[in-house]
Parts: structure tokens; C-alpha cells; sequence
């Protein structure tokens, strides 16, 4: 933008009080939306930036200078729309190459009667990890396994929180996730050093969830279990795919390439190329086919519904619901953002966060709030996102603190809310109630629980270099 079109204009103090009316008309108008009409948030977003834009002209703020928040607030978001986009490109391509076949394969193959609840959480943790999706898990591994686990006496909530603690490890440390990209997208932090952070709270947390469902296995009888659900998806996924572990050398070149510090678009470019490739060459499909895949998604009719369910994913077009959310709520903060709107509030805020522990705690809770009162795990991120940014650079702290901050608090807690869309979804592919299987889901509630210790104790709380510090302050 030129400098005869941008606006400047002084900083104009609104009131606390004015400053909570959007957030308050977002969440009421989020609650209808949702709750009650099973609406996307699209709209109440819309009208909580309206009603921001209102209060702002209320306070002296012109149009122009609204708009220049609307379009500040996008192109923030621009970076985590392109991996986004990849993400959706490479879920396309591994799924028509047979690679997130294999995968689940040899994932399914290695059940256990004994171990069942230890087994399906890391199942769960893998497919996640290979596709992305949490809500893909629990619709299609996760409802088999309901059903197995009925079979074998396990109780239905203890079964549907192994699912969802595994679903959620694959989420958060994935590569491909679209929560992940957000959180590291909104607070500019490299993909790959927000996953590696996360990994302190994520890691330890999964291995406590790993030992209770260990143990509470131990109490069942495994004499009389029923695998045909398993042998019919195994038998399914032969009759429709090449099942190779060649193929798995698809994802490892790709981790590889992360390991070597290879950055995260060049690597995801170099994943789907070779997905491409493994469609057309591998499982034999057309060139007209493989084209449209990366676009349109995989498209399978086997006959089998899990298989169906699965598989029938991906693409860029998968992507618009994530992408078109993300351009709503980025211009409902930039507006709130450029007016003043999330400074009154967070000053608020922050004058009873007086030290780093603090502040992290704060936005924690806060990404937990969000998930409560709007019911959109994608909003626990990118609002909180938005208004601690310039907390924690004043503070010294480096970014990768609030990028996972912003994931302890919002997406693993999602899914406990039972008005969340995640609640709400896992509750229709469970058939399981938030309220029931919330004790089970080890690893969603210990999160928070471990991020805030670490936080009180001052426990990896990573800062700036002090030369990046000072330069702030002199610029500043």
C-alpha cells in the first residue's frame, strides 16, 4: 500500500466495557449458530467484526483505517494459508498413492487382544500423524474401534478416550495439521521449532496416557474378542490398493528431509511429488485421475463404509472450510486489533500477568475460555493468538512459547467441551458424550495440567536473544 493510501491515525483508548461488546455479540451469536441451528461460525464472526467495526467509528476510528485492520489481520494469516493448502495437496497425494493405506495396514496389523486400549491409542497416534486429522481418525479407526472393543467387554468411554488421546497426539505433532500450522502461522514461528517446543508438554503427557491404558487393560478377560472388524477393513484396503512397505519410504524421505532442517513447504513439495508419482505408477491410476486428486480429493466407492469414510479426503478444496474460517476470524482480530478493541482487553489482562509464568498461564486459560464460550477449536487460537503476540515480544519471551501455549490450551481441550464442534463430532462417530469419556482422554486434560507447572516453575520458558531484545526497545 502506498504511502498516499495508508491511513495513520492517533491511538484512540476504548473502554473495557465498549471493548467486550463484539467479543460478547461473537459469543452470543456463536452460541445460536452452533448450538442451536448446527451453523458454521462463518457468520457469527462476520457479525462480531461488524459489531467491532461499529464500536470503533463509534470512538473516532474512519473506514479506512478499519480496513487497513481487516487486510493487516489477513496477510498475517497468509503464511499458514499457503501450508495449509500444501497440507491439503498432500493428504490428496498420499492417499492416492496408497501410502496412507499401507500405513493404516500395518498399523491395524500390529493389534493386540491384551493390549487393546495401549494399542488403539498409538494406531490412532500414527494415522493422525500420517494424514493430519484427528476428526478423520475418530471417524473411521476410531469407530471400529468402538466396535472391537464392545466385543471384548471394554467399557465404550474408556475405548473412545484412547481414540481421542491418540487422534490428539497425531494432531498437535503433525506436520500436516492444520491447528498445528495455525498456531505456528499466527505467531510467525517456524513449523518445525513449534512442533519440536510442543514435544515438552506433548511427549510426557502421551506417555502418562500410554501407562493408564496399559493398566487399565490389565482387568480385562481378551479370551472371547472379535477381530472380524479389523480383518474386513484389512481385506477391504487389499482388495483396493497395492499394500507395500515400499511405500512407507514415501513419509520417511519426508521426515528425513525435516530431520536435515529442510524447510517445511520445499519438504511437503517433495512428499507430493512423490504421492503423485506412486498413484500413477504404484496403484495404477490415470494421469487425468491423479491431477484431479490433488484438487478434488481421493475419491473411492469400495463398498466398505469405513473404507469410504477414510479415504474419500483430501485436496486443496478440502482445505476452504480451514482457509475460509481463518480469513473471517483474522479480519474480526485485525479489526479489534488496529482499533485498539484487543488492547483494551488485554491490558486488562495483563495487569494481573506481571511475570513470563504468569502471562503463560494466562493464555492458557484464555485458549481454554475460548473453547468454552465460542465452541470453535480454530478461534482458541487465532484470537488469543492475535492478542498475546505483542505481550510476549514485549516481555522478551520468544514466540515458540505462545505458538504452544495457544495448542496446550485450545486444541487438546476442545474436544472435552461438549458443545465444541469437536465434542459435538466426536460424540456422533463415538456415540460417546463428553462428559463420559473426558476422564479418559489421559492425554487432552494432562496437557494443560503439565504446560502450566512448567510455566510456574520456569521450566522452558525459551527468551529472545537480549541483542533482539534491546533492538526492539531502541526501535520502539
Amino acid at each position: 500500500m502506498s504511502s498516499e493510501t495508508k491511513i495513520t491515525e492517533p491511538e484512540i483508548s476504548i473502554p473495557f466495557l465498549y471493548a467486550l461488546l463484539p467479543m460478547f455479540v461473537m459469543i452470543g451469536t456463536m452460541a445460536i449458530a452452533i448450538i442451536q441451528f448446527e451453523a458454521s461460525p462463518h457468520v457469527p464472526l462476520i457479525i462480531g467484526a461488524a459489531t467491532a467495526a461499529l464500536v470503533a467509528m463509534r470512538f473516532g476510528y474512519s473506514w479506512k483505517s478499519i480496513e487497513q485492520g481487516i487486510y493487516r489481520g489477513i496477510t498475517m494469516a497468509l503464511p499458514a494459508i499457503v501450508i495449509i493448502i500444501m497440507i491439503g495437496l498432500t493428504i490428496g497425494a498420499w492417499l492416492g498413492g496408497g501410502i496412507v493405506a499401507t500405513m493404516i495396514y500395518y498399523g491395524l496389523k500390529l493389534i493386540s487382544p491384551s493390549l487393546f486400549l495401549f494399542t488403539i491409542c498409538i494406531i490412532c497416534a500414527i494415522v493422525t500423524l500420517s494424514i493430519g486429522s484427528s476428526w478423520s481418525t475418530m471417524g473411521t479407526i476410531g469407530v471400529a474401534a468402538m466396535g472391537i472393543g464392545y466385543s471384548i467387554g471394554i467399557p465404550a468411554p474408556m475405548v473412545a478416550g484412547a481414540v481421542i488421546s491418540g487422534a490428539y497426539f497425531g494432531d498437535k505433532m503433525s506436520p500436516l495439521s492444520d491447528t498445528t500450522n495455525l498456531a505456528a502461522g499466527i505467531t510467525d514461528t517456524p513449523l518445525f521449532e513449534h512442533i519440536r517446543n510442543m514435544s515438552v508438554t506433548t511427549i510426557p503427557s502421551f506417555v502418562i496416557a500410554l501407562c493408564v491404558y496399559f493398566y487399565l487393560g490389565l482387568q480385562f478377560n481378551y479370551d472371547n474378542v472379535d477381530l472380524n472388524k479389523i480383518t474386513e477393513i484389512l481385506d477391504a484396503m487389499d482388495r483396493n490398493f497395492v499394500i507395500s512397505p515400499w511405500l512407507l519410504l514415501v513419509p520417511i524421505i519426508v521426515v528425513v528431509m525435516v530431520s536435515r532442517k529442510v524447510p517445511a513447504l520445499p519438504a511437503l513439495a517433495v512428499g507430493i511429488l512423490l504421492g503423485w508419482l506412486c498413484h500413477i505408477f504404484v496403484q495404477g491410476g490415470e494421469v487425468s485421475v491423479a491431477v484431479n486428486t490433488l484438487h478434488d480429493g481421493y475419491k473411492i466407492e469400495s463398498g466398505h463404509e469405513v473404507i469410504d469414510t477414510l479415504f474419500n479426503r483430501g485436496g486443496i478444496e478440502a482445505m476452504m472450510y480451514t482457509i475460509s474460517l481463518t480469513l473471517v476470524a483474522m479480519s474480526f482480530g485485525g479489526i479489534a486489533e488496529k482499533t485498539g478493541i484487543l488492547r483494551a482487553i488485554v491490558e486488562k489482562i495483563l495487569s494481573f500477568a506481571k511475570s513470563a509464568s504468569s502471562l503463560i498461564i494466562c493464555t492458557i486459560t484464555s485458549a481454554i475460555m475460548t473453547n468454552v464460550t465460542t465452541s470453535e477449536q480454530y478461534i482458541s487460537i487465532l484470537l488469543p493468538g492475535r492478542m498475546y503476540v505483542k505481550a510476549f515480544k514485549d516481555r522478551g519471551l520468544a514466540s515458540k512459547n505462545l505458538s504452544r501455549a495457544l495448542e496446550d490450551g485450545g486444541t487438546v481441550t476442545s474436544v472435552l467441551v461438549p458443545w465444541n464442534t469437536c465434542g459435538v463430532y466426536a460424540f456422533s462417530m463415538l456415540q460417546v458424550s463428553a462428559f463420559e469419556y473426558a476422564p479418559y482422554a489421559i492425554m487432552n486434560w494432562t496437557i494443560p495440567i503439565i504446560a502450566t507447572m512448567l510455566a510456574l516453575f520456569n521450566i522452558r520458558i525459551e527468551r529472545l536473544p537480549v541483542e533482539t531484545v534491546e533492538t526492539k526497545e531502541h526501535t520502539a
